[in-house]
């Protein structure tokens, strides 16, 4: 298969931190591919909140908004593709996608997200996003009052139980399996109100996605609304770290103050650098770096 004709810069990744970029080098006149294998993070939530002009909305509607604005700018185009190879070359770097073909670009941007690893308990992944949350700023507010459970267990979980207190005094912590909290921790949500329920979860019963009740190892049962659960993540392509960018102690793009990687010409935004995860956040990052990468073309040249 050929190398395509180079661009300026290719985006790998089109949801919200890679549109926002898109948008800023399209204006700067920069010719721009943006590739997208269509599986954003939040693909699972029917509703994101706390973006302001959004809130409210599906998440594809935001996407399908910013991509229809964003293609308005001549120089930006669009593949729907996976980018599976990347190597450096000495006028910048070549993208492979599944297809075979490959696209040669001056600088690159990584806005590929993560990979939520759901723990092996029935009727978990059905309702992550919609009854099981990872982000009271994106959802608390319509779970507020309501009977909650928090899994964790450490100081994750207990950090965590008292955090989404605030939005709720019926809170539950699941540590699903015998804690490890200390005397003082457990003393200490015992004084709010949390009781810590330690038996293994065996079912998260539910309608469509929505919790009605848990099931445990010692056969109690429980009716919750919502459960918050910090879950493990991977990266959802490993390009970035093939091309020798460091990554954080949480498997995370390591990026600096204008989203620039530690391998040069390479930047990275969205989920995939920050424990921050919100569209909001996204769209800021990514206009921030695209801002920054059309500076840097234009320091190169001065």
């Amino acid at each position: 298969m050929e190398t395509h004709t180079n661009y300026d810069v290719i985006i790998v990744g089109g949801s919200y931190a890679g549109l926002s970029a898109a948008m800023a080098l399209g204006r700067s006149l920069r010719k721009v591919l943006v590739i997208d294998s269509g599986q954003p993070c939040n693909r699972f939530t029917p509703h994101s909140h706390n973006f302001i002009t959004h809130d409210g909305s599906a998440p594809g509607a935001i996407a399908a908004l910013a991509k229809e604005q964003v293609m308005v700018y001549p120089t930006v185009s669009w593949l729907n593709a996976k980018a599976v190879d990347a190597t450096k070359t000495l006028q910048g770097f070549t993208i492979t996608v599944d297809s075979g073909e490959s696209y040669a670009a001056t600088k690159l941007l990584f806005a590929t997200g993560v990979i939520d690893i759901m723990p092996d308990i029935p009727g978990f992944a059905e309702c992550w996003g919609k009854s099981i949350l990872h982000c009271p700023y994106c959802h608390g507010y319509e779970v507020k009052g309501a009977p909650t459970a928090i899994l964790g267990d450490d100081t994750v979980g207990y950090e965590f139980a008292h955090f989404i207190n605030n939005w709720t005094d019926k809170l539950w912590l699941l540590t699903n399996g015998l804690s490890n909290l200390t005397t003082d921790q457990t003393a200490s949500l015992k004084d709010k109100g949390i009781e810590v329920i330690e038996s293994p979860i065996t079912e998260v019963v539910h309608q469509e996605g929505y919790i009605t009740h848990l099931v445990f190892a010692n056969g109690n049962q429980q009716a919750f609304t919502a459960m918050y659960a910090q879950l493990h993540k991977l990266q959802h392509c490993d390009l970035p770290e093939q091309l020798g960018c460091e990554m954080t102690e949480h498997g995370l793009v390591v990026v600096d103050g204008v989203q620039q990687t530690t391998v040069p010409g390479i930047y990275a935004a969205g989920d995939n650098t920050t424990l921050m995860r919100s569209v909001s956040t996204a769209v800021a990052q990514g206009g921030m770096a695209g801002a920054m990468i059309n500076k840097e073309y234009i320091m190169e040249r001065v």
